[in-house]
């Protein structure tokens, strides 16, 4: 009798725990629930990263808005009386703080720019999975293919040569300085230290642009004018056989000292700055070659009868002829810019017209309010900013 007790007891108890693990079976979730519910995962993280990918882009855009405008304030001391080292030390110091924020927000920048990269390819790994488990619920239990994900390879924000140009002109500008002594007035130093301030200026708007922070298409166009009139400025001069450096669009001392050694060989006045005899002489030096050079002689007068006429200050034909009327064109941009009325394009000019752009920028920038506005009118995450130490010179 108690044996059999024991014996029903036990098949009950059997029975329970049967019952009770087929209700556990049937409220477990399948191979497929999973894959889709992991789906559903993969995608809210991917949409996660790009909002933050976002997010530090903006941050990113401002700080660099920021630090042009601050360039920008430097360069301002290129048309000030005679400024001396001290204003150039003080400068230096209010560089400082921007350039190490712009630094911070351009890696953070890239480091969210890999994770959205790394979301995609997390949610591409995930559908496979699903699509896979799908097909092979459909086949009945038949052999199918396995379905292979695609993979996306993480980008830079930016191109590596324009983040090497940075940090160039960075050390440039830097090897300038410390070449003025204590007591030296800057307008001893004239283009050379004008054209190491325009250079890292340059390089900043070009990797702004570049990047995605300016929204304007106007403004965007009026700075790729200038970046093309000095690229084709460069290509010019080293076709006439004189060392600009990379041929990059930006007027560093490089490309001054090609100018100056343009200037010598035909006699006149060696100020680095291109005027109308200067453009005569690279024309001259380009016919005299033949072949495609003479074909592209009239190239850099042309590119700069373009920028003017973007800029609206030129509305004559864009046949690279430097005419008195040019020369009257650019005395009209650099009076409104504010800079010496020469007539001549000079790296001064330059940097006040591409301050012009960065003075916009408050406007085109995502983050405008976080912009200055008191300017004129490696690895992959390496590559999103240059190093704080730089000590590349240019090229």
């Amino acid at each position: 009798m108690g044996t059999r007790t024991w014996v029903r007891g036990g098949t009950v108890a059997l029975l329970v725990a049967l019952v009770a693990g087929c209700a556990q079976d049937e409220d477990e979730p399948s191979d497929l629930d999973r894959a889709r519910a992991d789906v559903t995962a993969k995608e809210r993280a991917l949409t996660e990263a790009q909002e933050a990918s976002a997010a530090a882009t903006e941050a990113f855009c401002a700080s660099a808005t920021g630090y042009i405008h601050a360039l920008d304030r430097y360069g301002d001391l290129l048309v000030s009386t005679a400024p001396t080292v001290g204003d150039v030390v003080t400068a230096g110091d209010d560089l400082r703080a921007p350039r190490a924020q712009v630094v911070d927000d351009a890696q953070e920048a890239q480091t969210t720019h890999e994770a959205v990269t790394d979301a995609e390819n997390d949610l591409a790994q995930a559908r496979a999975a699903l699509a896979e488990l799908e097909a092979s619920e459909a086949a009945s239990g038949a052999p199918v293919e396995p379905v292979e994900p695609t993979t996306a390879t993480a980008t830079s924000l930016a191109p590596a040569e324009l983040v090497e140009r940075v940090r160039q002109a960075d050390a440039e500008l830097t090897a300038v300085k410390e070449g003025i002594g204590d007591d030296t007035p800057l307008a001893q130093a004239s283009e050379q230290f004008d054209a190491a301030a325009v250079a890292l200026e340059a390089a900043w708007l070009r990797l702004f642009v570049t990047t995605g922070c300016l929204a304007d298409d106007q403004q965007a166009a009026a700075h790729e004018a200038f970046v093309a009139y000095t690229t084709t400025l460069q290509q010019s001069l080293t076709d006439a056989g004189y060392d600009t450096g990379p041929v990059d669009g930006v007027y560093g001392p490089q490309t001054v000292a090609a100018v100056e050694a343009l200037q010598a060989a035909h006699g006149l006045p060696v100020t680095g700055t291109v005027d109308k005899a200067t453009d005569a002489a690279l024309r001259a030096d380009l016919e005299a070659k033949g072949g495609a050079a003479a074909t592209a002689a009239v190239a850099t007068t042309a590119a700069l009868q373009q920028t003017l006429h973007l800029l609206g200050y030129w509305d004559g034909p864009v046949d690279g002829t430097w005419t008195d009327a040019l020369t009257q064109a650019v005395v009209a941009l650099q009076t409104d810019l504010g800079v010496p009325a020469t007539g001549v394009m000079d790296a001064a000019t330059i940097a006040a017209a591409q301050a012009a752009v960065a003075a916009a920028l408050a406007a085109g920038a995502p983050a405008q309010d976080a912009a200055p506005d008191d300017g004129p009118g490696d690895d992959a995450s390496q590559d999103a900013a240059p190093d704080e130490e730089s000590e590349t010179d240019e090229g």
